[in-house]
């Protein structure tokens, strides 16, 4: 019995090896990811459910945006958006962790709003403080929206270098992995972007591949944003923060 079906006996059935149990641990030995057998993940100060099967936030993410809401006051109104939001694992922390925050969620795949919304108010925010907007990034935003603070984990894996496991590549959604050539196609449009939607003072923060910073550092430059790569806590270069 492999750690993964410990855990499920444990934790799931209470030490009974139901048909439950068995069915489960099939769906693990053929590779599918703990975390949609379970059906959620913890994600800082969050339970995430998974239940449209979007991609399933990392520690890394996790680490980032933990360090991006703790660079913001707690004390007054913000607007926050999460930018790619998937299952709004983001936008959600970000919402529990500062309850005065307008947070706004984009996401291109309409099948996970109702993963999103569920989020919302399973973790306790405030519903009328929130938005779910669809659309290809910021296309459906209503023009004039600024935030404070954009957080994104776009599509950036390179499909020619492809470090994604095959349980990865086999069931978490190829729109949510692949950013196009080079994985930053993506990263290109919302950096061109994201001005428009930015306070005077407001941040863009953007997880990225680290063979991705020295392009992303000249792009914001001659777009007019000082950048700020930083290693996640595996001392990758993983994240960039954005200022204008």
């Amino acid at each position: 019995m492999n750690k993964a079906q410990e855990w499920l006996l444990k934790e799931k059935w209470s030490g009974e090896k139901t048909e439950g149990f068995f069915a489960d641990c099939a769906r693990l030995e053929a590779g599918e990811p703990l975390a949609y057998v379970i059906g959620n993940i913890p994600f800082l100060n969050t339970l995430i459910s998974l239940g449209s099967h979007p991609l399933i936030p990392r520690p890394e993410t996790e680490y980032w945006v933990g360090n991006a809401i703790g660079s913001l006051p707690k004390n007054k109104p913000l607007r926050i958006l999460d930018l790619c939001a998937g299952s709004g694992a983001i936008g959600v922390a970000a919402g529990k962790a500062l309850p005065m925050a307008q947070v706004d969620f984009a996401e291109i795949d309409l099948c996970h709003h109702g993963t999103i919304v569920g989020n919302i108010c399973d973790n306790g925010l405030d519903y009328t403080l929130t938005r779910v907007f669809g659309g290809d990034l910021f296309s459906d935003i209503p023009r004039g929206t600024q935030y404070d603070a954009i957080l994104s984990n776009p599509p950036y894996i390179d499909p020619v270098l492809d470090r994604a496991e095959e349980s990865v590549k086999k069931y978490e959604p190829k729109n949510a992995l692949y950013g196009g050539v080079g994985g930053i196609e993506l990263i290109i449009r919302i950096m061109n972007d994201a001005r428009a939607y930015l306070t005077p003072t407001g941040t863009l923060w953007m997880e990225h591949e680290p063979e991705q910073t020295a392009y992303i550092t000249r792009l914001g430059a001659a777009l007019g944003f000082t950048v700020t790569t930083q290693h996640d806590q595996f001392g990758t270069l993983r994240f960039s923060i954005f200022t204008h």
